[in-house]
């Protein structure tokens, strides 16, 4: 294997596309033989931010999200990114418990999540133009 390859995802903000999403980053980042801990936590992140992209980016119609993810070395890197509202307030979306959709009872965690599960995220948004997260997170090795 190369030191880097990549990947690209495009899919409708469709709910039922979510769980195609995770599929997918997981069996992507399989090639560095990630620990089941690892996989989960990859799968999480991504279901978090497709799910945000889903409820929040084009709210009464359907959009496209772009899933992109790189290998280098042992750091695998995703980006989810939409063309829909943007966010308003960045700091205070990222607060954890804070939505801006209560009536559709999300907890509000989205982003808490994320930064939980993977080693780095970062997030990009303009109103009107859009919202990226990537987010990476190391592979260990295994110790033979």
């Amino acid at each position: 294997m190369s030191s880097s390859t990549f990947m690209k995802l495009e899919i409708e903000s469709r709910s039922e596309n979510e769980a195609f999403a995770r599929v997918v980053a997981a069996a992507f980042v399989s090639r560095l033989d990630p620990t089941l801990e690892e996989i989960s936590d990859i799968k999480t992140a991504v279901s978090e931010a497709v799910t945000n992209a889903i409820i929040h980016a084009y709210e009464d119609r359907i959009g496209v999200i772009v899933i992109s993810a790189r290998l280098e070395g042992n750091r695998f890197t995703v980006e989810v990114a939409d063309e829909g509202v943007g966010i308003i307030d960045l700091e205070k979306a990222r607060e954890p418990l804070y939505t801006s959709k209560p009536e559709l009872d999300r907890s509000g965690m989205g982003f808490t999540i994320m930064e939980n599960f993977m080693d780095e995220l970062t997030v990009r948004s303009a109103p009107g133009e859009g919202t990226v997260v990537t987010m990476s997170k190391e592979i260990r090795p295994k110790i033979s």
